[in-house]
Order: C-alpha cells, then sequence, then structure tokens
C-alpha cells in the first residue's frame, strides 16, 4: 500500500512539472507573439485585462514631441482601436526651469473628471498659444474652458493632493528609467521608446489578439 501510495504520487509531480514546463513554454510563447519595437519590464507587473489595452503616456507639457504625439499620434491610435484603448498621462517634465502648475492643473482636473479637457488645453496655451507661465488669471481661463467651477479647482490645488499624485508619477518614471519624452507604457510593463503610430499600431495588436489565443 505505501509503495503503490509513493508510486502515484510520483505520477502527479511528474505530470506537475510537465505542466509547469508547459506553462512556461506558454509563457515564452505568448511573449514572443509580441510584435514591433519595445521592451518589456522584467521587474514590474502586467496590468492587461482581455480585450483591451492601458496606454500610460510619460509626458512634459513644455515637450514639442509630445505635444505633437498627444495631438496627432494619440489621434491616430484611437481612431484604430476605439474603447479598446485606455489612455492616460503621467506628467514626467523633462524640460528644465519651467514651475510644475500645468502637471499640478492636469491631476486636479482629472479628479474632477475633466483631464483630458485639461490636457488638451494645457498642450494649446503652451504651445499653440505660446504662454509659458500659467498665472492665476490664465489658470482660471482654463479652469472655465472645460467646465470646471473656479473656487473648487483652486481649492483642490491647495490640498497638496495634486501635488502628491505628479510627485508619485514622476517617482514611476523614475523607476522605469524614462529617458525621454514621449515614453509609452503599455499595460504596466511593455516600455515603448519608438512611439510613431505604426509602431504602436503594431504592438497593441499584437497583444490584443494574443487574447484570442489564449
Amino acid at each position: 500500500m505505501v509503495r503503490s501510495r509513493g508510486w502515484r504520487w510520483n505520477v502527479v509531480a511528474i505530470m506537475t512539472m510537465v505542466m509547469g514546463v508547459v506553462g512556461v513554454c506558454a509563457a515564452w510563447a505568448a511573449k514572443a507573439e509580441l510584435k514591433g519595437n519595445f521592451e518589456v519590464l522584467k521587474d514590474e507587473a502586467s496590468t492587461h485585462k482581455p480585450g483591451k489595452v492601458q496606454l500610460v503616456e510619460f509626458a512634459d507639457f513644455y515637450c514639442p514631441h509630445c505635444h505633437r504625439f498627444d495631438g496627432e499620434g494619440l489621434a491616430i491610435l484611437e481612431k484604430e482601436f476605439g474603447n479598446k484603448l485606455d489612455v492616460v498621462m503621467v506628467g514626467y517634465p523633462v524640460i528644465p526651469g519651467k514651475l510644475p502648475t500645468a502637471f499640478d492643473m492636469y491631476e486636479q482636473a482629472k479628479t474632477m473628471g475633466k483631464g483630458n479637457e485639461m490636457k488638451r488645453a494645457l498642450f494649446r496655451t503652451i504651445h499653440q498659444d505660446k504662454i509659458s507661465i500659467i498665472d492665476r488669471s490664465i489658470r482660471e481661463l482654463l479652469i472655465r474652458e472645460v467646465g470646471l467651477d473656479p473656487a473648487t479647482f483652486e481649492a483642490g490645488l491647495a490640498s497638496a493632493k495634486p501635488a502628491k499624485a505628479f510627485e508619485d508619477g514622476r517617482k514611476w518614471g523614475d523607476r522605469i528609467k524614462i529617458q525621454q519624452t514621449p515614453t509609452v507604457l503599455l499595460d504596466g510593463n511593455i516600455k515603448v521608446e519608438q512611439i510613431d503610430p505604426e509602431n504602436l499600431k503594431v504592438i497593441i495588436h499584437s497583444i490584443l489578439s494574443g487574447d484570442g489565443k489564449k
């Protein structure tokens, strides 16, 4: 009886090992199916949800390349993928000598449900209207433009919560070694520095097509 039980446990152990190897091979194959120019960050966890890709855009409001990507590149991607793409920006300053006001304003607008609207307004103000210093009067104009109450908005800014959110995002960028803006992070651990829309489309399509093969 003891010998028979040991034999059964050996079979179970062998089967477990085989399944483990198969699992590793499957995971490797899934990664191998990703196409495009990217880097998988081994120390970062994937946040992927089937049928949807999260795109985190590390950007500086004062960076002209970020302005162009946000206005042109994201429009191409959103047209291509629609609601399968979840886009959010994380402020990551690379242009020296600029106050963090724009980043704090964006974080506060996000908490009030108008993050995308404020992001577009800030990029336009800085790069098209050529206003680099966002004082209180400019802030009020932008706050009203996106449909928010200035008093409530300013109270939120004064709480220092937007500044903390901005600092947390900057630390995130430091952790994953952002070298340039814009840089894109897909599903938490796929870092993309070649952010032309064609490369991003190839990567995102390969992520989504991988869902259908699981």
